[in-house]
Order: C-alpha cells, then structure tokens, then sequence
C-alpha cells in the first residue's frame, strides 16, 4: 500500500465498524494513530491488531461529549508522537435511529441526548484539535456526516438535524481556519455494513438498500470510507476543503 501518510499523527475518535477501519487504513498508510472510544476495550483490540501487522496506534478511552476527555486524546497525540496533523470526527449518538419517530414522535430526552454528542461534541472536539494543528503548520480534519443530512428521510429527524449541523461546522472551520493551514472536509456514508453485525444485514435488507443505489453489485463497506478518508488527510488532498464527499454508490446525487 502507498504511504501516503509518513510522519502525520492522527486522532481517530470514534472506533467501531467504520472507526476500525479508519485507523487502520490511516496506519498502513504510515500514520501514527490514536484510536478512542468510550468502549476502550473496542478500540484496543484494533491497536492492538495494527500494531500485530507493524503499525504504530494507540487506544484511549474517549467520551466524544465530554471536553476534558476529548483534551486528553489530544495531549495523548502530542505525549506518544509529537503533536497533531489530523483529526477523523466519526463518534454518533443513534437515539432515534430504529423508530419510526418523526418530529411529532420524538421525544425530547432522546432529541437532547444526540444533540449533546453529535453536535455540541463535535463542536467541542473541533475545538480540542485545532490548536494543536494549528501548532503545526496546519493539517485536516475530517468529519463524519450522513446522506440524512440532505436525503429529505421521514424517519430519523434528530439524527438527520445533527448531521446537518456538522456539514455547517465543517464549512466554519474551513474558511475560519483556512489561513492557518487547516482543512476541513466531511464524507458522507450511505448504507455501509457493519461486518461485525451480520444479524443486521440480512439478504432482504441488502437488496432493499442496493434499490436506491446506481452501484448495484453491492453495498457499501467501512474501507470504502476509509479510502476516501485516507486521501482527505493525505497530501493528495491538499488543495481540498469546505466538501462534502457522499460515498454511497449514487444513491443520492448533487450538484
């Protein structure tokens, strides 16, 4: 694999089906990696895997809605490597994510819950990181949104609110910040698989969500996100910033 990342350090907050393959994309690549989740035990075990194949990463316990924690994830980046080139926001809250719950529906506990991690923590992990990449020069920081953020969906609204948010924090960051050399850009997934959630997947369901898409071979795949990821942080994408990069084989479509 090319090394397109030799010498950069990188925060991947948020493991998980697509967080594990972040990091460990972002290690083959040559990256140093901080992986941190709130369940440290999922996060470890990837480090513990990418440091098996001879990569170097570090796991920690993260609270994405929680200031302190997110500083600490930080100031690991800087103790363990030096500092910080880029940031891979891709933690989330689903409190309305299976009910049929629309606007009318959802109730406010539930509504709070996810604002205060996929938006205030957002906010405040966004605030964590620029500092110490603005310390060096610049970097990137990459965000993860969702096609609810602009597929108009009857379900999921507080989620779909939240998403959208951060498509409007991305942008602030990229023309605030632009000038001190930081990127700021967001993918978008559609239906990626959790392989580790077969249960989930089942035949009728794939086939239901492949209807949409104009890529009908399959569905999507965490390393199809961390494709597009690793060339975000790598220098190929050094002349990209303020997007939004929809990886969902066509299923949505904009200008």
């Amino acid at each position: 694999m090319v090394r397109r990342l030799d010498g950069k350090v990188i925060l991947v907050a948020g493991a998980g089906a697509i967080g594990n393959e972040l990091a460990s994309r972002y290690a083959a690549e040559g990256a140093s990696v901080v992986l941190g989740d709130i369940n440290e035990e999922l996060a470890r075990s990837t480090v513990d895997r990418i440091v098996s194949e001879g990569g170097r990463a570090t796991s920690t316990h993260l609270d994405g809605s929680d200031e302190s924690s997110l500083g600490a994830a930080v100031a690991l980046c800087r103790d363990s490597y030096g500092g910080l080139d880029g940031a891979h926001l891709n933690y989330v809250a689903f409190e309305d994510n299976l009910a049929d719950n629309g606007v009318m529906e959802l109730d406010l506990a539930s509504f709070d819950r996810l604002m205060h991690v996929n938006v205030r923590g957002f906010f405040l992990a966004t605030r964590a990181v620029l500092p110490e990449m603005i310390k060096r020069g610049g970097g990137s920081i990459v965000y993860t949104s969702s096609t609810a953020a602009f597929d108009g969906g009857r379900q999921r609204v507080a989620y779909a609110i939240s998403k959208t948010a951060i498509l409007a924090l991305m942008r602030h960051v990229s023309t605030r910040h632009g000038p001190d050399g930081i990127r700021a850009n967001a993918i978008a997934p559609g239906f990626i698989a959790w392989p580790n959630r077969p249960d989930i997947y089942t035949p009728e369901i794939v086939e239901h969500a492949k209807l949409g898409q104009r890529i009908k071979s399959r569905i999507g795949h965490p390393n199809d996100i961390a494709a597009m990821g690793a060339h975000l942080m790598s220098d190929d994408g050094a002349f990209i910033t303020g997007q939004t990069f929809a990886v969902d084989g066509g299923l949505t479509m904009r200008p």
